[in-house]
């Protein structure tokens, strides 16, 4: 990580990405400057040379101010502007209309100086990486958001360059992969347009079959269609809805409502109390395939051990399913997948497992003398020019009232993974973390005679949850931080039914509950 500034926002990087934070601190050692933006004080922090401590959900606002200095001092790259950019006087006009500092001041909390000093240091910086986590993506306006953060680095040219850009850390090892591949509702492989005849043409000569000319739906869609008794049936692969998603009672009653529920995963999910079909699959260690990871580097992994039982890798299970319903794809091994990915989407042409067994490669990879591409944009971009968007701020469908007085934060434990489904069976990760906790403030645990270990519930119109409560000094006054981690302690049955209004991400990092102590 070669960047002479280095700018996180919503991610607790020790946590939630160990590795991404050691590489971090590597570049901190060798004199990279650090800015944190953060509801929480989290640790990096402590290392950091300005901590923006944001209200949750005011991310937009933040980054629409720092826009804001860099367009009225002009501290913006002109000649990347002129040569690359596209809607500069649009987006400079609705910046200075819409988002001066004292308007920015009252949403975020962040003192007007903190937000210029802040503009200063990015914009004079000689190369800068922002990294955004999902304490940016999972808000109403998560993927506004993540516009204006890539908007800063169009204003100040860092793009194509080493140690610039604005990067997302992914939530999970394969996110990248899996949006590759064509994991979306609205793209094909490659994020290829459905709709353009040229597109439509390959695949369907590929797939020898007609695809669907409309977009698909997302998750949260999908649950609103079951409920409205629209869609019948789901196929749930490796994500236990009835656990991971928000508003979990809705996501019960449209379990409870679809007439096939297929569940398909390396451990019974709690989903599969509405299945009618478990599917035992193969885990990482007892397959083989490709991860792709956040920088786009595609990484093979080889079979270690055989599944257990009947147990079989994704791919055979989806294979031998689509031929009882008379469709024969032709493959017998991962590889052969890995060929046809190659014959759909040309950054991967040049990516095969020969090469990969050697050395992780990045695409695009246009052929196979190519090395990969390590740094996008470096002689200019696909479309001619960037178009500067205009992010729009949100609000979070649920704020503080008497009777619910604490914003509640969901986040990420290091011990643990996601749901907790595999670390939970880690006897030695349990050591570690074996209860679900909510971190409280020392002065709020006090005011509600709440002490370090008490057995506390939180609660609001849609359930009620018990935790052991912590004293945490680095969270702020009426904010509570918790994980989901834990099946005896369903923590989104509390998160609120918000959703991101472009892509329907969960609201996950904003909701209102009240905290009493359990007598």
């Amino acid at each position: 990580m070669n960047a002479d500034l280095i700018f996180i926002i919503g991610s607790n990087s020790t946590e939630a990405h160990p590795i991404v934070a050691q590489k971090i601190d590597k570049a901190l050692k060798r004199g990279a400057k650090l800015i944190v933006a953060d509801p929480r004080r989290i640790p990096f922090a402590d290392k950091a040379n300005i901590f923006l401590q944001l209200r949750p959900g005011s991310n937009v606002p933040l980054l629409n101010g720092l826009a804001y200095v860099i367009l009225r001092d002009e501290l913006y790259n002109k000649e990347f502007i002129e040569k690359y950019v596209d809607n500069f006087e649009g987006f400079r006009h609705y910046i200075f209309s819409e988002w001066d500092l004292g308007r920015v001041q009252r949403y975020t909390g962040v003192p007007s100086f903190l937000i210029e000093q802040t503009a200063y240091m990015y914009a004079k910086a000689k190369s800068a990486l922002i990294l955004w986590g999902l304490g940016v993506s999972e808000h109403r306006s998560g993927s506004y958001a993540a516009m204006a953060a890539a908007n800063l680095a169009t204003l100040c040219g860092f793009w194509g360059k080493p140690g610039c850009g604005a990067m997302p850390l992914r939530g999970q090892n394969n996110v990248q992969g899996a949006c590759d591949m064509g994991g979306l509702p609205y793209v094909l492989t490659g994020y290829q347009n459905y709709a353009s005849p040229e597109v439509k043409k390959r695949f369907e000569e590929v797939w020898g079959l007609e695809i669907p000319t409309t977009e698909g739906l997302t998750l949260p869609k999908m649950l609103e269609f079951a409920l409205r008794d629209s869609l019948k049936g789901m196929y749930l692969m490796g994500y236990d809805v009835a656990q991971s998603h928000s508003d979990l009672r809705s996501v019960f009653q449209a379990l409870e409502r679809l007439e096939f529920l297929v569940c398909q995963d390396i451990f019974m999910p709690l989903s599969a109390k509405w299945a009618h079909a478990v599917l035992p699959a193969a885990c990482v260690f007892e397959k083989c395939g490709t991860f792709t990871n956040g920088e786009r580097r595609v990484q093979l992994f080889e079979k270690a051990v055989e599944p257990p039982g009947i147990a079989l890798p994704d791919w055979q299970i989806l294979t031998k399913l689509a031929k009882k319903l008379g469709y024969d794809w032709g493959y017998n091994s991962p590889e052969d997948i890995a060929r046809e990915i190659r014959e759909v989407w040309q950054a991967w042409k040049g990516i095969n497992y020969d090469r990969l067994r050697l050395v992780g490669i990045q695409w695009p990879c246009p052929d196979e003398n190519h090395p990969g591409t390590n740094i996008l944009f470096t002689q200019g971009f696909p479309k001619g020019k960037v178009h500067l968007a205009i992010p729009r701020h949100i609000e979070p469908l649920e704020s503080q009232t008497q009777e619910k007085p604490f914003i509640l934060v969901t986040v990420r434990r290091l011990e643990h993974y996601n749901i907790g489904s595999m670390t939970r069976r880690s006897p030695s990760l349990m050591k570690l973390c074996s209860d679900p906790v909510v971190d409280i403030n020392p002065q709020d645990a006090k005011e509600y005679g709440i002490l370090d270990g008490s057995r506390v519930k939180l609660k609001n119109d849609r359930g009620e949850v018990m935790y052991f409560a912590r004293m945490n000094p680095r969270v702020p006054r009426g904010y509570l931080y918790t994980d989901f981690h834990f099946d005896k302690a369903l923590t989104n049955l509390l998160v609120s039914p918000g959703l991101d209004e472009l892509m329907d991400a969960p609201e996950y990092k904003v909701s209102t509950v009240a905290i009493e102590v359990v007598k």
